[in-house]
């Protein structure tokens, strides 16, 4: 048996990893397919239609202590970010914005993509820790 060199498991690790990422590329390309005939629609979804996209419904709870809402936005700063619709944490504004893929994130939980506006909300409060939102600066 050959002796393992460097260049041969730089080989082997590349090969790994673009066979990893070709079967990742193939289930992404599947799951438009699954939601487009149905199979997999979101209960928070409404029939609203924004850019082609559906615009999640209203929300207006108290999630651990925090009046959390979310709503079609009317204007603002920040607007085109989020799809349309507006995210607010007592009464503060959580800036929100959609992936192309259909998750949200948030300027507090920016690296962990939620499937709805209303997780994106319960993921800044779970992050902020009782902490108050401080509004995001318009540019």
């Amino acid at each position: 048996m050959p002796e393992l060199s460097r260049r041969r498991a730089l080989t082997a690790t590349a090969a790994l990893a673009t066979a990893a990422g070709a079967g990742a590329l193939v289930q992404t390309l599947n799951a438009p397919a699954a939601s487009a005939s149905g199979q997999s629609r979101r209960p928070e979804q409404s029939g609203h239609e924004e850019h082609g996209r559906h615009s999640p419904a209203p929300f207006d709870e108290v999630y651990k202590g925090r009046r959390i809402q979310g709503r079609p936005a009317s204007g603002g700063a920040h607007q085109h970010h989020g799809g349309g619709y507006a995210v607010f944490v007592d009464d503060v504004e959580l800036h929100v914005m959609r992936n192309a893929d259909g998750s949200w994130i948030s300027v507090v939980s920016h690296y962990d993509p939620v499937p709805t506006p209303r997780a994106a909300a319960r993921a800044a409060v779970d992050e902020l820790q009782g902490a108050a939102l401080l509004p995001f600066p318009a540019i």
